[in-house]
């Protein structure tokens, strides 16, 4: 049986190609598996950075199979360590993560792209979250995207399922870039590999500093970065890194970072 994920390793960058056929609808044992692959991205101190793309031109990923679903698999099936699409609940991911979006995202597929870190459409994505056409909530976008665009807007999708274009969800900040859709994997490896060259344990204290502290006042967030509270935060303060970004800087070259 052809395996759903495929990975690739470019030096410090993992590409996760999601590839079933004929849509890449997710069931219960794909996301198992993508938990288990981000997993293994996550804690493996040679990889950097990861790209998650989905295989074919016209669909990224439609979210839930609802094949899977008719033949008895319920909403609230083990999707794996990290929920579903493996990525929306891996606890202490702390590497960035782009997503290459090549068709349509609706639904869970849509869901999954605001799991990751920064977002590369081709032109002809298109996104949408038509959940309440088959009875269910969108629930992980139910919690995300009123947070990251206009309450309004908001409401109007997980309301609706209206379908918006690639150049609407930038317009509301969904998207980073729309790029050719020929170019969709050159761009992410550009980015990726600008990226795995950066510091690896300031990406890691910028991420654990906004999940851990997005729901907090101010000036208790503020006090849990400057009082080492978080983890990621200590360990880069005592780091050789730190003292290695001063010294570059001071000598006027590139540092070397080591991820120590």
């Amino acid at each position: 049986m052809t395996q759903p994920i495929r990975t690739e390793r470019r030096g410090a960058v993992l590409e996760v190609t999601l590839d079933r056929p004929k849509a890449n609808a997710i069931d219960a044992a794909t996301s198992r598996i993508m938990g288990e692959v981000f997993a293994g991205f996550r804690d493996d101190p040679e990889l950097r950075v990861a790209i998650l793309t989905a295989a074919g031109e016209r669909f990224f990923c439609p979210g839930w199979d609802l094949k899977a679903a008719a033949a008895g698999e319920a909403p609230d099936s083990d999707y794996g360590v990290g929920g579903f699409g493996g990525l929306q609940e891996l606890p202490g991911l702390n590497k960035p993560v782009i997503c290459a979006i090549n068709g349509l995202a609706f639904g869970g597929g849509f869901e999954i792209a605001l799991s990751c870190d920064i977002l590369i459409a081709a032109e002809h994505a298109t996104f949408a979250l038509p959940e309440i056409n088959s009875g269910t909530v969108a629930d992980a976008a139910s919690i995300k995207l009123p947070r990251r665009i206009p309450y309004h807007v908001a409401m109007e999708l997980l309301l609706t399922g209206r379908r918006i274009d690639a150049q609407e969800a930038q317009r509301w900040g969904l998207v980073n870039e729309i790029v050719p859709a020929d170019r969709l994997m050159e761009r992410a490896r550009t980015l990726a590999q600008q990226l795995a060259e950066g510091p690896p344990l300031v990406f890691a204290a910028i991420k654990e500093v906004i999940r851990e502290t997005s729901h907090l006042p101010v000036q208790q967030a503020f006090d849990m970065v400057t009082k080492r509270r978080l983890p990621t935060v200590d360990k880069l303060y005592g780091s050789e890194d730190q003292k290695e970004g001063a010294r570059a800087f001071a000598e006027k070259r590139k540092p070397v970072w080591r991820g120590r």
